[in-house]
């Protein structure tokens, strides 16, 4: 059998970043029966009353409508490659606009396989010339530094800070690259509860930064993944609905609101381009050029799962996820409240262990006096029966060391519970006890 040296394989593939989610897969395979607060999966809860074929013909119904067709001329959209462009691009559109104020036509929407595929296609869309950059708050989603390593382009690490980043860093590192001969062309940012560390950016925090893109002509790549846990009358208006200048590309997922299986998300990219013959081009066509190569269509049974869902709830983006809001919330709020009672001053903690207080989100960020690393983390699951995610596979500067990400999304009540008394017992075991570190206990580290 042939086989074939690394060195003759792309570069990426030897990066540990690509073998983040792997390496938390295998863990979690070989510990079945730990609790595990590593995903950042949602919850599977309301899935017993899933009803698919129903969601699907509420979809053909409304697209006979739309498309003045036959029943079966719609169903047979279903058995087809469909426009790479996608189908729903129309609900999609009207729902940003109903819940969001983001006001784009169906045309600047393109459906694609997750929100991962859309990283992936705006990237390979917006950087284009060498020596393009993308920026990221550091600590950030694996998901984007994994799009960008395949694509080779190069990553800058900007700090966070409490409202959600450093805008003098920021403004540092582009000038840095512009004296290397270099653009930081993009930034990806999550102002909502963010992936791994659940910051929240203010909303005078998010003009200052579309100020700051137009001064320093950067795109901004919004992910909007959790935006839809804020606590109702406190969710603040995504970068793309505040941004007059297009500078703000937006990507979206219906993973967390509907269901991770149908791989379902989209990315709305109204920018024109101005091609060579002096016509004119949304950023959005081009999109849909690349992903013709790339998955050559999003599943249209898929899509017309999520369309029906969305239907189903007179259109909005908000009422769809209005259940699996208040889920989330609880089980935020039940994670916070266990570890305050099983890491009460009351309870003799480890001297050094901190943790976050995000106010939505999946995710809560613990400090230790000790690396939170591979070691540890077979020690919590094999002799404690409790899983979690080290912080350091989340940052670029090789910081994070000393930090782990509690997830409550995934499980029930009753298992957030026991899984904080198994963590707290091994943080009381096998946490050496080391000088205190961050501010005091059960306030942001």
């Amino acid at each position: 059998m042939l086989e074939l040296e690394r060195d003759t394989l792309h570069a990426s593939l030897g990066d540990p970043v690509l073998g983040s989610i792997s390496f938390l897969n295998e863990i979690m395979a070989q510990f079945p029966d730990a609790i595990s607060f590593a995903p950042g999966a949602p919850n599977l809860t309301f899935l017993d009353e899933f009803d698919v074929a129903h969601h699907v013909d509420k979809w053909l119904v409304h697209a006979a409508a739309q498309r003045s067709l036959s029943a079966e001329q719609a169903r047979r959209l279903l058995y087809e490659y469909g426009p790479s462009r996608g189908l729903i691009n129309d609900l999609v559109a009207e729902a940003l606009h109903r819940d969001h104020s983001i006001e784009v036509g169906p045309e600047a929407v393109v459906i694609t396989v997750g929100a991962q595929e859309a990283m992936i296609l705006s990237l390979h869309a917006l950087c284009g010339r060498e020596g393009d950059l993308l920026a990221v708050v550091d600590p950030c989603f694996v998901g984007i530094r994994g799009a960008a390593r395949l694509l080779d382009i190069g990553v800058v690490a900007v700090d966070e800070a409490g409202d959600g980043i450093d805008f003098e860093g920021l403004q540092a590192q582009c000038r840095a690259a512009r004296s290397r001969g270099e653009r930081i062309r993009v930034l990806y940012v999550a102002p909502d509860y963010s992936n791994p560390s659940g910051s929240l950016m203010s909303l005078a925090a998010r003009r200052r930064l579309l100020d700051l893109a137009e001064r320093e002509n950067l795109l901004l790549l919004e992910d909007g993944a959790y935006g839809f846990t804020a606590a109702p009358g406190m969710g603040l208006p995504p970068l793309k609905a505040l941004d007059r200048d297009g500078r703000v590309v937006h990507l979206g997922t219906f993973a967390k609101v509907c269901l991770p299986g149908a791989r379902v998300g989209y990315v709305v990219a109204d920018q024109l381009i101005r091609t060579g013959d002096g016509s004119r081009r949304l950023l959005a066509d081009e999109l849909a050029v690349s992903k013709s190569v790339v998955t050559v269509n999003t599943s249209p049974i898929c899509q017309a799962l999520i369309g029906g869902m969305l239907l189903e709830h007179g259109g909005s983006l908000t009422a769809l996820a209005h259940r699996k809001s208040e889920l989330y919330q609880a089980n935020l709020s039940l994670l916070l409240d266990a570890l305050d009672r099983h890491l009460s001053p009351e309870t003799e903690p480890p001297p050094g262990v901190t943790w976050s207080r995000p106010v939505g989100g999946f995710f809560v960020r613990m400090r230790l006096p000790v690396p939170a690393d591979a070691a540890l983390l077979a020690t919590s699951a094999s002799e404690y029966g409790v899983l979690w995610t080290p912080m350091s596979q989340f940052y670029g500067s090789g910081k994070g060391d000393n930090e782990l990400r509690l997830s409550c999304s995934y499980l029930d009540a009753d298992r957030i519970e026991e899984g904080v008394a198994r963590l707290a017992g091994f943080l009381r075991h096998e946490v050496a006890p080391g000088p205190a570190s961050g501010t005091r206990h059960g306030r942001p580290c």
